[in-house]
């Protein structure tokens, strides 16, 4: 069998050294075989149809098809033409007309379809054990469910079977398994990937989600496949911008320590504070939120309203084939036809409110960090008792799309007992990019191998904003920096954060008199100047016209020069502006003066009053 390495550089790479195409189909094939694991797949393209797709595609060409020859595999709820969907449920099967809107746009890129995988039945469940089919192997512990309900693809990728894999997200599917099977699980803002060609599960909650081995993988796929689908009522046009650096300083939430729960799993806990403390060493500064309402929220997925979603999804054949379903998903499915339409919009206004009161809390802070599940189950642990079991999965992603939030389960590390430690690091609303480049970071912090397949991290590529993208650089000096009160205006106004560096050893930082909050003016001087520390961050030119008018005196926009010799507009002040004004130019920056004066007024806070 090949070693070849199935992420999309690797691959790329080996395409370029010659490999053939026909060579990587059939690593493909016999990594298949050496699985051995019949759970993983519903349906299998031949050897045949997987040539024939390769070539379609033409030479290789990554600039105009940026997933040339990347095999990949698709959730047994999502249409592809040629295969049967069955949303594993045989009695349901049918032949799809057309492609499922995300497949056609990654096959529109160079990608490989390799087969329909295993999930748990309508995607209802968070174990990957609710399927007629056999259940997939946990590609880590194979006595480890492999999570839900996008089985089948976690453990295929996992493995290293395909580069990478779509699942669908409604209460976790894209995360837990990821979790459970140390691999990346991006659950995108809900609308971002059109869901048109996609048997429903909550049709107003569901996403397609994405699992690859590594961040950069899985956001590439979601840079390709998410754009506005007229098709699809409930899509969105989220701009898919590319991977940016992270902002040196985050605010990140984090689960109140009494509100934690790991269901005694002791080793989940040490698990989870070791991603805290690796957090922390990037420079997140850790808020603990009360995550009781959040926890409300969660409760709601499997109450009235997205109960009766369920069934009404695929009413007409549940009530004409109730008997070939799976006894649990039947069982949960049925519940909803106790239900009145009053139980479905006390659902609704109970939402709503749970929404109003946090929206305040989740704009508080960059993101979020939270268990990706609070314990590992058995097979033998839920097939006794599958409601439960399922429940304590979600108890950190069924409020998630609820709330209208992005996420991405990131490996973080090893529990003292050799199994997966994964977070999930979660923010607003369009706010993909940035949880992506958080968990990049952390990823690579942890010095994990990817999936079950022994491979180690490629060094990681350096990564920002680029110009190619239509922004406008600006550089930012005092109270705009990432973790200063004023860095939420230019998060308001859609920046991103490009890199940190120095001004060109020209410049005098002031701290200007009678400024709230404080803040620093940059003035350039002919002789005598200093290197100061600033941030850039990128703006679109309306944003940027926008915020510059907003700009009080004595502040204004001029360019800066940088110490490595670039150039860019940022904030410098007016030199009639600096009346009382203190030069801290000594300490290099805001940053630094502002945790040096803080460290002084501790001192002299401790002091004898008398």
């Amino acid at each position: 069998m090949s070693d070849i390495r199935f992420d999309i550089g690797s691959l790329h790479a080996a395409y370029r050294a010659g490999t053939d195409i026909a060579e990587v189909i059939d690593t493909v094939l016999a990594r298949i075989g050496a699985a051995g694991d019949p759970g993983i797949f519903i349906h299998l393209a031949t050897r045949t149809e997987l040539l024939a797709q390769a070539e379609a595609l033409g030479p290789f060409d990554p600039a105009a098809k940026p997933l040339w020859g990347i095999p990949f595999a698709v959730k047994d709820n999502i249409d592809v033409v040629g295969m049967p969907t069955t949303a594993a449920c045989a009695e349901f099967a049918y032949a799809p007309a057309r492609e499922a809107t995300v497949v056609a746009r990654l096959r529109a890129a160079g990608a490989l379809v390799v087969g329909k995988t295993n999930l748990d039945q309508f995607a209802t469940g968070l174990v990957g054990a609710r399927t007629p089919w056999p259940i997939p192997r946990n590609a880590i512990d194979p006595k480890l469910v492999p999570g839900g309900s996008s089985s089948g693809s976690a453990v295929a990728t996992a493995r290293g079977i395909v580069c990478f894999a779509l699942g669908t997200d409604t209460a976790g599917s894209g995360r837990i398994p990821a979790g459970l099977n140390n691999i990346v699980g991006l659950k995108p803002t809900v609308g971002a990937l059109s869901t048109t060609g996609v048997v429903p599960a909550c049709r107003t909650l569901d996403c397609v989600s994405v699992f690859a081995l590594t961040v950069d993988d899985a956001y590439a796929v979601f840079s390709v496949a998410a754009a506005h689908d007229a098709a699809d009522p409930y899509s969105r046009a989220v701009a898919a911008l590319p991977l940016a650096a992270r902002p040196p300083v985050l605010t990140v939430g984090i689960p109140a320590r009494a509100d934690l729960k790991f269901f005694g799993d002791a080793s989940m806990q040490a698990g989870f504070e070791a991603g805290l403390a690796a957090l922390e060493a990037l420079g997140a500064r850790l808020v603990e939120i009360p995550f009781g309402d959040f926890y409300a929220t969660a409760d709601l997925l499997y109450e009235g309203a997205w109960v009766a979603e369920r069934y009404a999804a695929i009413r007409d054949f549940f009530d004409a084939n109730e008997g070939t379903l799976h006894p649990v998903t039947r069982k949960i499915i049925g519940g909803a036809r106790s239900l009145s339409a009053a139980d479905a919009f006390r659902g609704l206004y109970a939402l709503q409110a749970y929404k109003a009161r946090l929206a305040p809390v989740i704009a508080s802070v960059d993101l979020f960090c939270v268990p990706t599940a609070p314990t590992h189950y058995t097979v033998d642990a839920v097939l006794a008792d599958p409601i439960a079991t399922n429940s304590r999965l979600g108890t950190y992603t069924n409020f998630v799309n609820l709330l209208d939030m992005c996420g991405i389960a990131v490996p973080a590390g090893t529990r003292d007992d050799g199994l997966p430690m994964s977070v999930t690091l979660l923010a607003a609303a369009g706010r993909d990019g940035l949880v992506a480049a958080v968990a990049r970071d952390l990823h690579a912090a942890s010095g994990l191998t990817l999936g079950a397949t022994g491979w180690r991290q490629s060094s990681a590529r350096p990564v920002g904003a680029s110009a190619e993208d239509g922004t406008i650089e600006l550089v930012v000096v005092g109270a705009h920096l990432s973790g200063m009160p004023l860095n939420g205006q230019l998060k308001e106004a859609g920046a991103r954060f490009c890199r940190s560096a120095r001004t060109a050893p020209a410049y005098k930082l002031y701290e200007l008199a009678g400024q709230t909050p404080p803040k620093p003016g940059l003035v350039r001087v002919g002789s005598g100047g200093a290197a100061i520390e600033i941030e850039v961050w990128r703006l679109c030119a309306d944003a940027f016209g926008r915020f510059v008018a907003a700009i009080p005196p004595p502040l204004g926009i001029g360019t800066i020069e940088l110490d490595d010799g670039t150039s860019a507009k940022g904030f410098l002040a007016e030199t009639a502006g600096l009346a009382a004004a203190t030069d801290i130019s000594a300490y290099g920056g805001w940053r630094s003066y502002v945790s040096g004066a803080n460290a002084i007024q501790r001192q002299l806070d401790r002091l004898p009053s008398n």
